[in-house]
C-alpha cells in the first residue's frame, strides 16, 4: 500500500537524496520500477553519481563576495541558478498534479523546465500557467507531419527553446520494468502525441533490425529538417562526442546537453560528467553546452561549470520530491541545490557563475 503525499517539508529533509525513500513509500512498484531504473545492469545509472565523487574541490579564501550571485542567462532566459528541470514523461504516475506541479515550482523558483513530449499534462495548459521559462523536448517522430504541428503548438504557446533528444532512437523496457509488469496506469497518456500514425507492427520474431522502428528512426537528416522549419534555438540533448558535438553545430544546432540518458538506454556509458571536457572543447565558448545525469549536489553543479557547462539538468531528485510532496517538493529541492552552490562558490571564491573555471579543481581532468 502507498502512502499520500506529504502536506509539509520534513525537518530532516537536508539534502535531495532524503527524498528518495520517501518517494519509494508513495509510488506504486511499477511506476518506482519506471522512474527510479536504469538500462542493463545500471552501472551506468550508478556511474553517474559515482563520478563526481572523483573530482576533487580547491577551496580557495579571502575573496570578495559582496555582489555574489547564481544568477545566468541562457538562450536569452535569465534564471535565478544554473539549474534546469530536466524532461520527464508521465509525471502524474509520481504525482496526481503531474507536470502542473513541476511548472509551479519552476515558477516559483525562477528556473527552466524542460516539457516532455510524453508529458502527461498538455503543452498548452502548462505554459498558460508559467511564469517561468519552459523548453519543449521534442522526439522527432516517423510521422512528420505531426512532428512539425507538435513543433507549431510549441511555438505558439510561447516555449522558449526545442531540446531534440536524439540518444533513444529505440529503447527496452528495463528489467525492473520487466519485474514490476509495467504498464502504463488507465488515465495516464502522452497527451502531447493524441492524434499521430503509428508505425505498422513488427513481424511476430523481430527485435530490433529490420523492425518499422528502427527504418524510422532519425538520422542527421532530420536535424537539418527541424533547423527549416523552426526559428527557436535548437538544444541537441544526448550528446556523447566530440565528433557528433561538431557536426551538430555544423547543421546549425544552437546548444548542446551533454547526457547519457540518465543511464537508461546504453549501459556502459562513461558518466556524463566524463564525457563532458572533450565536447566542450570541441566547440568552443561560442556554443552553450549543458549536462545532466547524476546531480545530487550543489558541488556536482560547481564541478559541472568547472569543466564548462553552463547549466545542468536534475531528473530523478526532483521526480522523488514530486512524488513525495507535490509542487513544494520540487521547489524544495531547486532551493536546497542553490543554496549548497551558493556555499560552495563562496568557499571555492567564485562570485558568479562566471568565475567558475577549472581552478575549482584539485584534479582536472
Amino acid at each position: 500500500m502507498t502512502l499520500p503525499p506529504l502536506g509539509a517539508i520534513p525537518q530532516d529533509i537536508a539534502a535531495v537524496r532524503d527524498y528518495e525513500p520517501l518517494a519509494r513509500e508513495r509510488m506504486g512498484e511499477a511506476a518506482w520500477s519506471y522512474f527510479a531504473g536504469g538500462a542493463g545492469d545500471e552501472w551506468t545509472l550508478r556511474e553517474n553519481v559515482a563520478a563526481f565523487d572523483r573530482l576533487a574541490l580547491n577551496p580557495r579564501v579571502l575573496r570578495d563576495l559582496g555582489t555574489a550571485t547564481t544568477r545566468t542567462t541562457l538562450f536569452g532566459c535569465e534564471l535565478a541558478a544554473p539549474i534546469l528541470l530536466a524532461p520527464v514523461a508521465f509525471q502524474r504516475m509520481a504525482h496526481p498534479d503531474g507536470e502542473l506541479a513541476t511548472m509551479l515550482a519552476a515558477s516559483a523558483l525562477e528556473s527552466a523546465m524542460v516539457v516532455s513530449t510524453q508529458a502527461s499534462v498538455d503543452l498548452e495548459t502548462l505554459a498558460a500557467e508559467a511564469s517561468a521559462p519552459l523548453w519543449f523536448q521534442l522526439y522527432i517522430q516517423p510521422d512528420r507531419d505531426f512532428t512539425a504541428a507538435l513543433v507549431a503548438r510549441a511555438e505558439r504557446a510561447g516555449y522558449h527553446a526545442l531540446v531534440v533528444t536524439v540518444d533513444a532512437p529505440a529503447t527496452g523496457m528495463r528489467w525492473r520494468e520487466q519485474r514490476a509488469g509495467f504498464a502504463l496506469p488507465a488515465g495516464i497518456e502522452a497527451v502531447n502525441l493524441r492524434g499521430m500514425k503509428g508505425l505498422p507492427p513488427a513481424a511476430p520474431d523481430a527485435l530490433l533490425f529490420g523492425t518499422p522502428l528502427a527504418a524510422a528512426a532519425p538520422t542527421w537528416e532530420a536535424i537539418g529538417w527541424l533547423r527549416e522549419r523552426t526559428s527557436l534555438p535548437i538544444i541537441l540533448k544526448g550528446v556523447a562526442t566530440p565528433e557528433d558535438a561538431r557536426r551538430a553545430v555544423d547543421l546549425g544546432v544552437d546548444g548542446l546537453i551533454v547526457s547519457n540518458h540518465g543511464g537508461r538506454t546504453l549501459d556502459g556509458t562513461p558518466a556524463a560528467i566524463d564525457l563532458l571536457p572533450a565536447v566542450v572543447r570541441e566547440v568552443g565558448a561560442d556554443v552553450p553546452v549543458l549536462m545532466d545525469g547524476g546531480v545530487r549536489r550543489g558541488t556536482d553543479i560547481l564541478r559541472a561549470l568547472a569543466l564548462g557547462a553552463r547549466a545542468v539538468l536534475i531528473g530523478r531528485p526532483y521526480i522523488f520530491a514530486l512524488a513525495a510532496a507535490g509542487a513544494v517538493g520540487v521547489a524544495h529541492v531547486l532551493r536546497l541545490l542553490r543554496a549548497e552552490l551558493e556555499l560552495a562558490m563562496a568557499l571555492t571564491g567564485c562570485a558568479d557563475v562566471a568565475a567558475v573555471d577549472e581552478a575549482v579543481l584539485a584534479n582536472r581532468p
